[in-house]
């Protein structure tokens, strides 16, 4: 193992703040990429389901 104790892993050798932080953003940039994926789907479904129902009505109409 490359560490000698978990305290050592946690310091990364001095660097901690560095390789900590961009876990941090990383991890921050893929919660957020999928949060943002799932906003846009419940969007698009809540539009589709608006616009099968505006052609209902508009078919209606003209029957």
């Amino acid at each position: 193992m490359a560490f000698n104790s978990f305290s050592e892993f946690l310091a990364m050798g001095g660097h901690a703040s560095y390789v900590w932080s961009a876990w941090g953003v990383t991890a921050l940039l893929l919660v957020s990429a999928v949060w943002h994926a799932r906003v846009e789907q419940r969007h698009l479904i809540k539009g589709l389901k608006r616009r099968v129902s505006r052609d209902n009505r508009v078919k209606e109409r003209t029957q």
